[in-house]
């Protein structure tokens, strides 16, 4: 179960940080829930590159997953929605 902690943290900061992101960026091109399934592949991913990166030397490990998490979902989801709203 201490494995799943921080893919789970991952995957629920990557969700939120999507749908901020999306929001922010008013992206009628793209659904909430793609905002969100998108966020949260994107979270996992980012949350995976900064314990990769080492970004969790001044942090707890909750805390560096959580903001990976926020930052890979925002990124992500951006990218999905800059080339989808190109079409």
């Amino acid at each position: 179960m201490e494995a799943l902690v921080p893919i789970i943290t991952q995957l629920i900061a990557g969700a939120i940080g999507g749908n901020v992101a999306g929001a922010a960026l008013k992206q009628a091109a793209v659904s909430a829930i793609v905002r969100t399934v998108v966020g949260a592949i994107g979270g996992v991913g980012g949350g995976l590159l900064l314990q990769m990166l080492g970004g969790e030397a001044g942090l707890s490990g909750l805390v560096a997953d959580g903001i990976g998490g926020l930052v890979g979902g925002g990124v992500l989801t951006a990218i999905v929605g800059a080339v989808l709203g190109k079409r």
